[in-house]
């Protein structure tokens, strides 16, 4: 496994790519708008430690639309967002997350990976840097895929506040 890792700082909005301690990569990001927690149902960010369990979407184009991990063929326009406003657009890539501490994001009703936490692109429009996703980590589009071919599955996330 990879020395590099992910850390995601909930207070700043900021997804750090590191190698060690080495800061290799900053990006701003959206983390959700009900604040951090791990409950399944709570719409929170979850904290804690976590590890890539699927990168989705290699090759596919900026905009891509995804339901269920699976693209749909469909590439976001501002003309489809306004038809679809109450649409949660998970777009570009999918870094699906699982948590890693039994009781803490793992496991029962705290469970990461059965709450489908990803990191994901998301509509230009979309506010970036400020909390308003639905518990996951909202990216935009080009940071996100410039990201993406430096992760491997298995690699660690830590998410803090």
């Amino acid at each position: 496994m990879s020395a590099r890792w992910l850390r995601i700082r909930i207070a700043t909005q900021r997804l750090e790519l590191l190698e060690g301690t080495r800061v290799l990569a900053s990006h701003p990001v959206s983390t959700s708008a009900k604040g951090a927690g791990e409950r399944i149902g709570s719409e929170q960010t979850p904290r804690g430690a976590h590890e890539i369990v699927e990168l989705i979407g290699a090759g596919e184009p900026v905009g891509a639309v995804f339901v269920g991990r699976r693209p749909t063929g469909e590439i976001c326009t501002p003309g489809l967002c306004a038809a679809r406003p109450e649409r949660d657009w998970i777009l570009s890539r999918v870094i699906w997350l699982a948590g890693t501490e039994d009781g803490r994001n793992r496991g029962g009703d705290v469970d990461t990976r059965s709450r489908y936490i990803y990191i994901h692109g998301t509509p230009e429009s979309e506010g970036i840097g400020v909390p308003r996703s639905h518990g996951c980590i909202r990216m935009r589009n080009d940071d996100l895929i410039a990201v993406f071919g430096e992760l491997e599955c298995g690699m660690r996330v830590q998410i803090d506040e």
